[in-house]
């Protein structure tokens, strides 16, 4: 029995020895002591000690695909395109001046009949309107009486020259029929071009020997135009004419395209010019169209201080109704760029922008330089390469998980 004790108290006397004499002895001999003094084995020389766990990488929010849908994150591959600014102005619709027409009388008359109402269709050239005019079957008469007397004195003239040409007649003779020819046709010319400017055709005064004499009073309006009629302006038996009486039948526009009135402050005036192209959009309805700006103008509205910029656009189905306010985008510049990225898929991390690359485990934080950007995306100059996927969608949350892991640690 006391023989077993003696190693043990021997152990015992040591351990205290060497932390009296050598408070530093390493822990290895301390170790050892103890193992000793317990019965324990001392360890193997050049055993290794149990790996640590490898430390978290910087940047990366570690995420399962079923997490990443289920917290709706979207990643698209980055990759080249075009840069657009657009430049966002109130607008209004208007009828194009271009293909607006007012169907007005040059003569003094009476309305007898009126074709067509408001909102019809007519077609270039059409018959919309009759009147009855004292003026016009006056000077229908005037004209046929020249023609008729002009005719008359073409055939003495042509006889006449004939006769001098085998000297049977005077000279003398000769010439006064030609200049007598001359004159009446100068008459002639005056009533015709006078009937053209009341409103009469080539074809309705060629017409005229053929016309009944009971119809000569009577002249038929036509429209200009192809289009719509917007606007009445008389009713059934109105005199219209001149001496402060009405002169406007209609009004008919062809609606098949419109302008955009644009209100430009001088500030963006320098960034716009005719040519560009113009995105149109209104509230009520979501409907959208792309046209031109024709038009610029020189001086500013004294009321509002703002340029008229005019665009046209299309409008086949004629769903933009003259009158309407639309929001306007124009574009003021469309460069090409190698790397785009929507703007939501930039976060600022520490003051810098970055983006979160997709990669194995999650989406990895990702430092970048960003250059020019437009309305909905941006440029980025260094950082990330094409093809890369990118969050674009529900970036944010990544950014919130990132900073949530950084207050952890």
């Amino acid at each position: 029995m006391f023989r077993r004790l003696i190693p043990v108290l021997l152990a015992v006397a040591g351990g205290f020895l060497i932390a009296v004499w050598w408070p530093g002895a390493p822990d290895a001999v301390r170790t050892m002591v103890a193992g000793t003094r317990g019965g324990d084995a001392p360890a193997k020389p050049g055993a290794m000690p149990a790996a640590a766990p490898e430390p978290e990488k910087p940047g990366l929010v570690r995420l399962t695909d079923a997490q990443v849908t289920k917290a709706g994150i979207r990643a698209e591959a980055a990759g080249g395109g075009r840069l657009s600014r657009h430049l966002h102005v109130p607008g209004t619709i208007v009828p194009s001046a271009n293909l607006t027409a007012r169907i007005a009388v040059k003569t003094t008359g009476t309305v007898v009949e009126l074709r067509k109402g408001l909102g019809d269709r007519v077609g270039k050239g059409e018959v919309v309107a009759l009147l009855d005019s004292r003026e016009i079957a006056e000077t229908k008469g005037e004209y046929l009486t020249a023609r008729v007397t002009a005719d008359l004195q073409k055939t003495l003239y042509e006889r006449d020259k004939a006769l001098w040409d085998k000297r049977i007649s005077s000279e003398q003779q000769y010439l006064r029929s030609q200049a007598s020819y001359q004159d009446l046709k100068v008459k002639e010319d005056a009533a015709r071009r006078k009937l053209s400017f009341l409103g009469l055709s080539a074809a309705e005064i060629e017409a005229l020997p053929n016309q009944p004499e009971a119809q000569f009073e009577r002249q038929e309006i036509r429209s200009p135009i192809a289009g719509k009629v917007v606007e009445r302006r008389v009713d059934l038996g109105a005199a219209v004419g001149r001496d402060n009486l009405e002169t406007e039948l209609y009004s008919v526009v062809d609606l098949s395209k419109v302008w955009v009135d644009l209100a430009v402050s001088p500030g963006d005036l320098p960034l716009v010019s005719e040519g560009q192209m113009v995105a149109v959009r209104t509230e009520a309805t979501g409907d959208t169209a792309r046209g031109r700006i024709v038009f610029i103008g020189p001086v500013l509205d004294q009321n509002t201080r703002a340029a008229r910029v005019v665009a046209e656009i299309a409008n086949a189905g004629e769903i933009w109704r003259p009158g309407s306010f639309v929001a306007a985008e124009i574009e003021v510049s469309d460069k090409p760029v190698r790397v785009l990225v929507p703007k939501d898929a930039i976060q600022t991390l520490e003051g810098k922008p970055n983006v979160f690359v997709r990669v194995a485990d999650g989406f990895e934080a990702r430092p970048v330089t960003v250059g020019r950007s437009d309305d909905d995306d941006v440029e980025v100059t260094a950082g990330l390469e094409p093809g890369e996927a990118v969050a674009v969608a529900n970036s944010f949350t990544l950014k919130a998980e990132l900073g949530k892991t950084a207050a952890e640690d």
